[in-house]
């Protein structure tokens, strides 16, 4: 990411479901781990911004101490025992026309299964599917209803589809099947 590309994405903007900023601090797997699971079950991935305050967009910029801290061979193998399946993650810095650097992490969407927390820590728990919720303020939250649901398992099917294609496998649409039918009455 170039500085201008980071200047597109802090004038005028606030957080989104993709777009999340976190202040200044040093790698915390704690901190962060659940906004990089959630990300990964958004449509596109994330972004997440670490350097600006994100409840009055105040650019602080890291400092040499804090930017040391993210290196990225580190940060996949603390977050990999979190993630089922594995969370592709990308960090880099940037800085913005004042000279001020950010650490900007790219997380990429899940391929064809989406991500459960795996094990549980500081603020995630095992077996739960994090999501960027779009009720209000956009946060990363546990998916707790069938809207959120809905939307994963959907493009979780669409991908396992593309999947297919890419390896020269074609769907093929297949008579109605008579679920209630198959199941018998209970």
């Amino acid at each position: 990411m170039e500085t201008h590309e980071l200047e597109a994405l802090l004038d005028g903007t606030r957080e989104t479901d993709a777009l999340e900023f976190k202040g200044a601090m040093d790698w915390n797997c704690n901190q962060l781990v659940k906004d990089i699971l959630a990300m990964a079950n958004v449509a596109d991935g994330g972004t997440i911004i670490v350097g600006i305050e994100d409840q009055t967009l105040a650019r602080q910029g890291l400092t040499d101490e804090q930017i040391a801290s993210f290196n990225l061979e580190i940060m996949l193998d603390q977050v990999r025992p979190f993630a089922d399946p594995h969370v592709t993650f990308t960090c880099e810095v940037v800085s913005d026309g004042e000279g001020r650097r950010f650490a900007v992490i790219n997380v990429h969407p899940f391929t064809e299964t989406p991500v459960i927390c795996a094990r549980d820590g500081q603020d995630v728990f095992a077996g739960t599917i994090y999501f960027r919720s779009r009720d209000g303020r956009p946060r990363s939250a546990r998916v707790d209803n069938s809207t959120d649901m809905r939307e994963i398992v959907l493009r979780a099917a669409a991908r396992s589809v593309n999947s297919m294609r890419r390896v020269g496998f074609a769907p093929v649409a297949a008579p109605p099947y008579d679920y209630d039918a198959e199941l018998g009455e209970f």
